[in-house]
């Protein structure tokens, strides 16, 4: 399972940064030495790298007993309030954009858009701590929770994308195809720790059927 986790991190890890974000580039037809050069472009690929990793090889413990070396649930909430956040702040980008054109956000959004996504991030973290503190299931909810939003997130940055491009905006396109980007990053993301838990569902039936024919 280990091995297999390192494969789909590093296969999703190529896809990313040879694919996606080239693509994202040249929707806007932008510089890749540039994207690649800012250290602002390499904040959303880390944390989806991260998400990623992280969503494989944890070993959740919902409790507060520590008799087995397991990440605690908050380490899977933290991932998942940092991916969504990245969701939620990059549809609302879009939207913005794709309402107001140029005109949306202005300076302050400029100057905190991180500080918007601290917030994003701690209100998800809640959220999902709140929600998934009992569940036994927590991987595999996350992940669907973590699709459907990236469907959803799609669903708002592709219009606004046509809608910017349309008008000729000068800077929304770029935000428009960073919502495009991250809407199939985390969608692809979520086939990494599905595919895994597959393998596992199916593993764990072959273990329990062999006592019962033995």
């Amino acid at each position: 399972m280990r091995k297999w986790g390192i494969v789909i991190t590093v296969f999703y890890s190529v896809i990313l940064l040879v694919f996606l974000v080239p693509g994202a580039v040249f929707i806007v037809k932008g510089n890749l030495l540039d994207t690649y050069s800012s250290w602002l472009a390499w904040i959303p690929i880390g944390i989806v790298i991260a998400g990623q990793a992280l969503l494989l090889f944890l070993s959740v413990d919902t409790s507060f007993q520590r008799t087995k070396p397991r990440a605690h649930i908050l380490v899977s909430c933290l991932t998942t309030g940092t991916l969504w956040a990245l969701l939620t702040g990059a549809a609302i980008l879009s939207l913005g954009y794709g309402i107001y054109g140029d005109n949306f956000g202005g300076r302050f959004l400029d100057e905190y858009v991180l500080v918007c996504w601290g917030v994003l991030w701690l209100i998800w973290m809640v959220v999902f701590y709140l929600y998934f503190k009992k569940s036994s299931a927590l991987i595999t909810r996350v992940t669907s929770w973590l699709l459907k939003g990236s469907i959803l997130e799609l669903l708002i940055a592709v219009p606004s994308h046509v809608l910017t491009r349309r008008r000729h905006d000068c800077s929304a396109p770029v935000a428009t195809s960073f919502g495009i980007a991250t809407g199939i990053a985390i969608m692809l993301l979520c086939f990494g720790p599905s595919v895994l838990l597959l393998y596992k569902k199916r593993m764990d039936e072959y273990r329990n059927r062999r006592p019962a024919t033995q």
